[in-house]
C-alpha cells in the first residue's frame, strides 16, 4: 500500500484515526466518532454547529425566545410570593403596619423605624407587591397570576415577561403613591396581576380573539375594587394602565422596528415612573 495514500485517509479532527467517510457539507474525511446523522449521509460536528447557527429560531409575537420550560417564570414568581408569606408568618411580621405601610413608614414600640417611600424607602414600590395580608389574599392573587401569567409569559418570552412584570408592579405602586392617602398601607400582587390583565387584553385584541369574557372579568373586578374599602383600586388601576401601555407596543410594534420601539417604551415608562415618584415625594415633604 502507498504510505501517502494511507496518510491521506485520516479524520481531519483526529489525524491519528483512519477515515473513509466524507462530511456531506464540507467533504472532509471524518472518523466514526465525528459522524453526525444528516438528512443524507453524515456531517461533521463543525458543520452541524454552523448549520444550527444559521437556522432562524421561532420567536414570540414580542420577539422573545420561546422557552423550553413554559410557565417557569410565573411559577418562580408564585414561589417567591408564597415563600415571603411563609417567612413573614413565621417571623410574625405585621405586613400591613410594618412591611406594607408603603408611604408613611412605621415606628415600632422599641423605636425601630421602617421608612416609607416618602422617607426614602423606595424599595417598597416593589417589595409591597410580594406581601399579602392573609392566606385568602395570597390564594386569590396567585390563582390569577397562574391563569394570566402563564399566558402572557408564553407570548412575551422569559426576559420580556420578567421586565414587564416588575415594571407593572412598580407602576401600580406609583399610582398608589399618588392617589392613596399618605397613611394608607397597601400590599399584594394584585397591581401586577391587573397589569397582566391589561397586557393580555392587548395581545388578544391583536390576535383578534374573543375578549368578551375578559372584559366581563375586568368589569366585575373594577366594581369590587371601587366598592370594597380594603381593596386598593389605585393599585389595580395603575397596574392595568401600565399593562395596557406595554401590551400595545408588544402587540402592534412592526417586526422591522420592534426592538427599537420596545427599548423606547422601557425608557419612556421608567422615566415616567421615576419622575412621578420624585414629584410626589416633593409634594408630600413640602
Amino acid at each position: 500500500m502507498d504510505p501517502s495514500a494511507s496518510a491521506a485517509q485520516r479524520c481531519y479532527r483526529h489525524p491519528d484515526r483512519e477515515a473513509y467517510i466524507s462530511c456531506q457539507r464540507c467533504e472532509r474525511l471524518i472518523c466514526p466518532e465525528c459522524m453526525r446523522d444528516a438528512s443524507v449521509g453524515f456531517q461533521c460536528p463543525s458543520c452541524v454547529s454552523e448549520g444550527a447557527a444559521t437556522i432562524r429560531r421561532p420567536r414570540t409575537i414580542a420577539g422573545g425566545r420561546i422557552s423550553s420550560r413554559p410557565g417557569a417564570v410565573t411559577y418562580t414568581i408564585i414561589g417567591l410570593n408564597v415563600a415571603v408569606f411563609v417567612l413573614t408568618d413565621l417571623l410574625r411580621i405585621d405586613v400591613i403596619n410594618v412591611a406594607g405601610s408603603m408611604i408613611s413608614g412605621s415606628v415600632l414600640s422599641n423605636g425601630t423605624v421602617y421608612p416609607g417611600v416618602v422617607d426614602g424607602g423606595y424599595w417598597r414600590l416593589l417589595t409591597s407587591e410580594f406581601l399579602h395580608n392573609g392566606p385568602t389574599h395570597l390564594l386569590f392573587n396567585m390563582m390569577a397570576l397562574y391563569l394570566f401569567g402563564t399566558f402572557v409569559e408564553s407570548k412575551l418570552g422569559a426576559v420580556r415577561y420578567v421586565a414587564a412584570y416588575l415594571t407593572m408592579a412598580v407602576g401600580s405602586s406609583v399610582f398608589v403613591y399618588w392617589l392613596s392617602g399618605p397613611f394608607q398601607p397597601t400590599v399584594g400582587a394584585s397591581g401586577a396581576v391587573f397589569g397582566l390583565l391589561g397586557l393580555a387584553l392587548m395581545l388578544l385584541l391583536r390576535a383578534r380573539e374573543d375578549v368578551r369574557g375578559l372584559l366581563v372579568l375586568l368589569a366585575i373586578n373594577a366594581a369590587i375594587s371601587a366598592f370594597v374599602p380594603q381593596i386598593s383600586w389605585q393599585g389595580h388601576l395603575g397596574g392595568f394602565v401600565v399593562g395596557c401601555a406595554l401590551g400595545a407596543v408588544f402587540a402592534w410594534a412592526p417586526a422591522r422596528h420592534r426592538q427599537s420601539l420596545q427599548i423606547l417604551m422601557w425608557v419612556v415608562v421608567w422615566t415616567a415612573i421615576v419622575a412621578a415618584t420624585a414629584l410626589r415625594t416633593v409634594v408630600l415633604t413640602s
